[in-house]
């Protein structure tokens, strides 16, 4: 069934894993959960030893555990979930394997814009059938946070903060009543929210003062705050995890190596050193750096070496396909990047002639020059 996805939600991919987790729970579930909070837990975070199951449960999520508990046990009370953090943080994949583990449905979403309205939040109208027919239930187009009320399930929100203000306030009355009057109906008018119902929303941190959460409604949520990956070598099991499922979804019979990787990795970090000492934006890139962004340089250049090369992954490619990625702005970004490689690839690759340092200097000069 996934074959026929471009990308297939986390209940459909992991639809086995979560049928036997559910199979073998004994534990508490809070209202219409099909998994306990440990059994969610687990499903995200990937089983132990001391667990004492069966089989083995792959880590789906990489972060520390306690911002999981944390989310598991605001989404068991009455409470909104706000996750909260740099781009690339991985918010949206533990909203996403939350809502899985959950309700088995991630999928009843709003994404929040400049142009979301409060019908996005609420309901809307069919509006043959109210010509047809006039206003009633069966005219009505619920929200996808309206179906996560009846049904009981969780319903998420990306980026909140993209949305205006009025757009904002349409959830308070929806996270603290519980409930959606539809004043257009004379009967059948309100719809109550069943057991089990909660909102996970997300917001970018970088989005401060675009649309700012009111106090109203940030009472309601319980903030999650996901800092930043820091520790290279959480960061390197997270890449490879989404190149893996990448090149599995492709067919692609590649081999990343580890100095490749470590490439990948330093420069990141080394970049991200320049950016903090930096004293005025243009001598920031426009990326973020984030982990999301290591990911797609890598992904970029896999593809270019599987569909343009010879099927192996180079240094040289991985340098072009970093340039590519991150020169977004011209001249600033390019020649921050060109100062990063006289400054920074260039002594790395004198003390590393013959090796892929070498390479990646070479990769980058050519792939900056062509953008120049």
């Amino acid at each position: 069934m996934t074959d026929d996805m471009l990308r297939a939600p986390a209940e459909v991919k992991y639809a086995a894993e979560l049928d036997w987790l559910e199979s073998i729970d004994d534990g508490p579930k809070p209202f219409s959960w099909r998994l306990s909070p440990k059994m969610v837990r687990t499903f995200v975070l990937g089983s132990e030893r001391a667990d004492g199951l069966d089989r083995e449960v792959a880590q789906k999520w990489f972060g520390d555990r306690s911002f999981v508990e944390r989310s598991i046990v605001t989404l068991a009370s009455d409470r909104g979930l706000l996750l909260i953090g740099d781009p690339g943080t991985g918010k949206s994949w533990l909203a996403e394997l939350l809502s899985a583990a959950i309700s088995r449905n991630s999928t009843l979403v709003v994404q929040g814009t400049a142009g979301t309205t409060e019908d996005h939040i609420k309901y809307s109208w069919n509006v043959s059938q109210v010509i047809a027919k006039g206003q009633s239930r069966e005219s009505l187009i619920p929200s996808p946070i309206m179906t996560a009320m009846e049904r009981g399930v969780i319903g998420r929100f990306e980026e909140l903060t993209r949305s205006t203000s009025d757009v904002q306030d349409a959830l308070i009355s929806i996270l603290s009543e519980k409930y959606v009057s539809i004043p257009e109906l004379d009967d059948d008018n309100i719809v109550f929210a069943q057991p089990g119902f909660s909102i996970i929303a997300t917001a970018n941190s970088r989005d401060r003062g675009v649309n700012d959460l009111s106090s109203a409604l940030k009472r309601r949520f319980n903030f999650v705050r996901i800092p930043v990956v820091t520790s290279k070598k959480s960061e390197a099991e997270i890449v490879r995890f989404r190149t893996t499922e990448l090149m599995r979804r492709h067919a692609i019979e590649l081999d990343v190596p580890p100095t490749l990787l470590d490439i990948l990795l330093q420069s990141f970090a080394d970049l991200r050193t320049a950016a903090a000492s930096a004293t005025s934006d243009d001598e920031k890139l426009e990326s973020a750096l984030s982990t999301a962004e290591q990911i797609g340089v890598l992904e970029d250049a896999i593809l270019h070496s599987q569909f343009f090369g010879d099927r192996t992954l180079r240094a040289q490619t991985l340098a072009g396909s970093l340039v590519g990625s991150l020169a977004r702005r011209n001249p600033e970004d390019l020649a921050i990047l060109n100062k990063f490689w006289h400054g920074v690839v260039e002594p790395r690759s004198q003390k590393d002639s013959d090796g892929p340092w070498a390479e990646f200097l070479e990769g980058g000069r050519e792939a900056i020059g062509k953008l120049s």
